[in-house]
Order: structure tokens, then C-alpha cells, then sequence
């Protein structure tokens, strides 16, 4: 019950910060995690694309003000506004733009809407800033036909009727996709265009190449179109995506807490690079890899390759989910965000599928464990430390539970063995386990984190509840409650006790230790001291409720009657309260000598 209660604490606390929870596993799944595959646009960026520049085929480019989707800003040649007509080959690629498009943009109720694609809403708004309207421009060419853009096809292309038998197509894509589709009457030089695109993806542009042509017939609407062929290359747009606020922080954060993080997208390699340079994710070539060098890569050597790479551009989704599986072939425990229907198998085989909640489809969102309601990394990060806290929190419970239970089991096997009477009446022990443990270990379960959360490694992914410092916890402080428990019962009874007031006391010193001990599983290597129980307020009142819940049953007939208590004297108070010490004693002691080895170790392997 307690742990299922911390799970639930953690989604409620995830949810505030953005994140989700579909699967309650998942809440300390994420805290484990030590890879982290991301989208780029709209996770890592803003997903506000805004053409900032465009260059022609002859290398004339053009800056375009203005940022965001509304088209407020112009089209500019040495700082001088061009208007429509002003330049026919700059109209003509603004045409492709328009035309080859599946979103719209309105002006609405004093404003902009829109809907779409970002690329093909910013490439719109580029049209708008050149008077170029795309429901006008379809009254002149009545779209017929269309090839939607798909990853693996990395281009689509629109077709409009010009006459009676002739068609125009237009087409927009990735660089060296397009250029491929350009017969050689329209490409003067291919080298010198995707010199041009290195450059500007250099400077951080996510670049768009656009091209047109005719075909001499009529198409029928219901037969699927041909792919183009011998077109006209007409240029390139460049766009800028602003990384998102807090971004670079959350990426260096992932960095402390021990986990990996790489971008997976679709865009240009040199604009991935320039990206992933300014999140400090990559620093060199050498750490990033196509989508056709991993086509390219035996299967043998794939996770190698994904292995020293941070940063994978131009991948398909089909490859997305093979760099998934080969870092879970390398014994991480991997995280991988998502949006697309193409993304659903990638997600399913990810350890922690994550949704975007804004952005993603409800493919997406049914093939993950959660969902970012922001679809912004950050929020991932907040996500990963709740789920750390979440895990922690699960120990501390089963820590307290596991070791008071075994406390019990020493003290009643040293007094049968000893031939002692029972030191506890069954009852007795319902009455530890079920109210006064059974209250404290949901407290704990609101237990704030430490603050160091994200600054830690993250565990081994096959790690153990039980690793070595919870055995070694679980058998210091059960074998002290137990001991002192047992001894302080056989001196009782030596010194002519009745057998009910003896075990009147142990009952009185057990439910002591577990408030006592309830301090020591507040962190398994600070020291209580340092832990003030005034921020924990709920741990705090469960402890004290629990204690006056057993002062209750030991002063009132009714708790006399059914446990067998009855009060004790001032003086046996104070022994009973010093004895309960000697666990907060002997775990500030492990601690203490668990600081000391790991410190030692730590240095050690430093100097090695």
C-alpha cells in the first residue's frame, strides 16, 4: 500500500511540472533511466519556425524580418523591402512555397491563426510578407493532385492544372533530395548548392530547397501522381527554430545526474551540429551520424556506431527505432521521445516511451508511459528527478518496514530461545505493523527529496531493491532494536517484573524505535541531524500522530483491554526514550563508515 501511495504522490507532483503518468510504473522507471533519445524540433526547440533567409540558384539571398508565424516583417535586399513584382524569380520560389503547403493561415478576429506543419506555416508566412496569398493563388492553380511528405521520401510535392493538358508541380524537401529531382537544365551547379547549404546550416538554419516544373498532360485526380522528374531548381529557404528557455540547463543537468542525451531528427547534419554545439551536446563531426551512414552499417557494428555518436540527422523512423534497440543492447535504460505515428515502434521498444501532449498524435500518445504536456525537454528532467525522488522514497518504506518487522523476529527468537515468555503478544505486533508502523510508512512516503536528486548516478538498471547498504542497513538497525529490545526484556524480567508489565515496556520501547528510527530513513547516507523535520511536515505529523495513538492505548480501558497495556511511570518513560537512541546511534555510525569507504573508493579510482 505504501509504495503504491508513493507512486501515486510522485504522478500527482510529475503532473504539476508537465509530465503525464499513462503506466504508474513509469513513474520510477523514468528516475532510472541513463539515456535519453530526443526529438529536436518543438522538444529541444520552440517549434516556432521563422524564414529567416533565402537564397536563389544564381547565390543572391535575401533576409526576411519579422519572427514567429504571423506574417509581420518584409523581404529585404541590402536592408531595401522588395515588393511583388519586384523580382519574378524570387516570386516564383515564393510560389512553390505557397502552393506546395498543407496548412493554412488566416487573419482572424484582429489576428493570426493557424494550423499545420510548422515549416509549411512559416513558409506561408514568408509567402504573405511577398503579397503572396495561398487562397488566391489556388483560384489561378486549382491543386489536382498531391504527394504528402514522408520521412523516408524526405520531399512533397503539390500539382496544379495550368491548362487543358498541362500540369505544374512544385516541390519542397531536404537539399539533397530536391536537387536529385533537378534535370540539368535547371541546376547550374550541385556542388556550389550544397556548398550553400552547409553554410547556412552553419549558422544554425534548418534549410528547405524548393523546385517546379510541368508535366504536358492532365492528371486524374484519382490515380496516384508521378514522382517528379527534371525539374527546375528555384532555391533555398532558411529557418530559424529558437531553442526553448531552460533547455541548455536541463541537457547540462542530465549531465551531472549521469545521463546520456542524444538528438534524433530529421534535419541536415550540420544544422543538428550547430544545435546540439550550443546545448553543449556535441562538440565535432565525429559525434554525429546520418541516417545513410547508418543505413550503411553492417548490423554487427551498429551499436558501436550509435554508441559514439550524440547526435543522429537525416534518420528515418525505422532507424530510430534500430539506434533504440542498440542502445538497450548496450545495457542502457532508455527514454525516448516521440510524436509521429512513425515514431510509435521506437516508442514501444524504448524502455520509457514519452509523448509529446501538444504537438504528438494519439498513436504517439497510446504507445508511450507518458506524455509532456508542454512537449518541452526541461520538463522530461523535472520528470526524471520526481521519478528519482519517487524511487527513493519506495526504499525509505521498504527499508522501514523490512527492518522493524526484523527487529520483531530477533527479539521473539532471542526470548525463545532464551526460554523466555513472549515479549510481544500477537495482538501487539498487529498493533506495531498495522497503526503505528502502518501510519508512519505512508507518511514517509510524502517525503520531499534530498535536493540532490539530479546530481547523482543513476542506478544500475538491474540493480537490486536489496543492494549492499540496504542489507547493510536492515541488519544494523534490526539487529539494534532487536538486541536492545531482548535485553531490555530479560533485565525486566531478572529483576522480578510481572511478565504483562515487562512486555507493557518492550511494546512501549518498540513503538519508540520506530519513531526514533523513523528519522534514520529519511536519507541512507546523510545523516539525520542535517535533515530538518520541519520540511517534511506530513512525516513529522504521521510520527507524532502515531505516538499519541499508542499514549491513547496505554491510558485509555478500551486500548488497555484489547492490547494489554497500561501506563508506565515517569522513570521508565525516561529509560525507555534513552534506550530507543541506541538505533539513531547505530545508524549515524553505518552511515558514517559508508561515507568513509565511499569517499575512499571514490578517491582511489580517481588516482587510478
Amino acid at each position: 500500500i505504501a509504495m503504491t501511495v508513493a507512486l501515486a504522490i510522485a504522478t500527482k507532483k510529475m503532473a504539476r511540472r508537465g509530465v503525464i503518468v499513462r503506466k504508474l510504473t513509469a513513474v520510477e522507471g523514468l528516475g532510472s533511466c541513463t539515456y535519453i533519445a530526443t526529438d529536436k524540433t518543438g522538444t529541444l526547440t520552440r517549434n516556432e519556425l521563422t524564414v529567416k533567409e533565402v537564397r536563389l540558384p544564381a547565390g543572391e539571398s535575401f533576409e526576411v524580418s519579422g519572427v514567429g508565424f504571423a506574417p509581420e516583417g518584409e523581404v529585404l535586399s541590402d536592408d531595401r523591402p522588395i515588393r511583388r513584382g519586384d523580382h519574378p524569380d524570387l516570386e516564383r520560389l515564393a510560389l512553390a512555397a505557397v502552393l506546395c503547403n498543407e496548412a493554412d493561415l488566416h487573419h482572424r478576429d484582429g489576428g493570426w491563426v493557424w494550423r499545420g506543419d510548422t515549416v509549411d506555416v512559416s513558409l506561408l508566412s514568408f509567402g504573405h510578407k511577398l503579397g503572396c496569398d495561398r487562397d488566391s493563388l489556388l483560384d489561378s492553380y486549382p491543386q489536382v493532385n498531391e504527394l504528402p511528405f514522408e520521412p523516408e521520401r524526405q520531399f512533397s510535392a503539390s500539382y496544379h492544372k495550368t491548362g487543358e493538358n498541362s500540369t505544374a508541380v512544385f516541390v519542397k524537401g531536404a537539399p539533397e533530395r530536391v536537387l536529385g529531382m533537378c534535370g540539368p537544365g535547371g541546376e547550374a551547379d550541385n556542388a556550389g548548392h550544397l556548398a550553400a547549404v552547409e553554410d547556412m546550416a552553419r549558422r544554425g538554419f534548418r534549410v528547405i530547397a524548393l523546385a517546379g516544373g510541368s508535366i504536358r498532360e492532365a492528371l486524374d485526380p484519382s490515380m496516384a501522381p508521378p514522382v517528379p522528374g527534371g525539374l527546375r531548381f528555384l532555391g533555398f529557404t532558411g529557418m530559424i527554430d529558437p531553442l526553448r528557455h531552460g533547455v541548455p540547463e536541463a541537457v547540462k543537468s542530465c549531465r551531472e545526474a549521469g545521463i546520456e542525451v542524444s538528438m534524433v531528427t530529421g534535419d541536415h547534419p550540420v544544422t543538428a551540429l550547430a544545435i546540439a554545439r550550443d546545448l553543449g551536446m556535441a562538440s565535432d563531426t565525429s559525434q554525429v551520424v546520418t541516417g545513410g551512414e547508418l543505413a550503411g552499417t553492417a548490423p554487427e557494428d551498429l551499436q558501436e556506431v550509435v554508441a559514439r555518436s550524440n547526435v543522429f540527422a537525416r534518420v528515418s523512423p525505422s532507424q530510430k527505432y534500430q539506434i533504440v534497440e542498440s542502445l538497450r543492447g548496450a545495457g542502457h535504460f532508455v527514454a525516448v521521445t516521440g510524436d509521429g505515428v512513425n515514431d510509435a515502434p521506437a516508442l514501444r521498444t524504448a524502455n520509457i516511451g514519452i509523448a509529446m501532449g501538444k504537438e504528438g498524435t494519439d498513436v504517439a500518445r497510446e504507445a508511450s508511459e507518458l506524455v509532456i504536456s508542454d512537449d518541452n525537454f526541461a520538463t522530461i528532467v523535472s520528470g526524471v528527478e520526481e521519478g528519482r525522488i519517487a524511487y527513493d522514497n519506495i526504499r525509505k518504506v521498504i527499508f522501514l518496514l523490512i527492518s522493524t518487522g526484523a527487529a520483531e523476529l530477533v527479539l521473539i527468537t532471542l526470548s525463545l530461545v532464551f526460554g523466555l515468555p513472549l515479549p510481544l503478544l500477537p495482538v501487539q505486533i498487529l498493533w506495531l505493523n498495522l497503526v503505528t508502523n502502518g501510519i508512519q510508512d505512508k507518511a514517509l512516503a510524502f517525503e520531499p527529496g534530498e535536493g540532490d536528486s539530479l546530481r547523482k548516478k543513476p542506478r544500475p538498471p538491474d540493480e537490486c531493491i536489496f543492494n549492499k547498504i540496504m542489507i547493510e542497513r536492515t541488519l544494523v538497525s534490526a539487529l539494534t532494536m532487536g538486541v536492545v529490545g531482548f535485553g531490555f526484556f530479560y533485565f525486566l524480567i531478572q529483576n522480578g517484573w510481572a511478565e504483562s508489565s515487562a512486555r507493557n515496556a518492550v511494546f512501549l520501547l518498540m513503538v519508540l524505535f520506530e519513531n526514533v528510527h523513523i528519522g534514520n530513513c529519511r536519507s541512507e547516507t546523510k545523516s539525520a541531524l542535517v535533515l530538518s523535520p520541519f520540511k517534511s511536515p506530513i512525516l513529522l505529523t504521521g510520527a507524532l500522530t502515531a505516538l499519541l495513538v499508542h499514549v491513547g492505548a496505554m491510558y485509555l480501558p478500551l486500548g488497555q483491554k484489547i492490547l494489554g497495556t497500561e501506563p508506565v511511570s515517569l522513570e521508565t518513560w525516561g529509560i525507555v526514550a534513552a534506550l530507543a537512541l541506541t538505533v539513531f546511534i547505530t545508524s549515524e555510525l553505518q552511515k558514517l563508515l559508508w561515507r568513509f569507504r565511499h569517499n575512499r573508493n571514490s578517491h582511489s579510482k580517481s588516482i587510478a
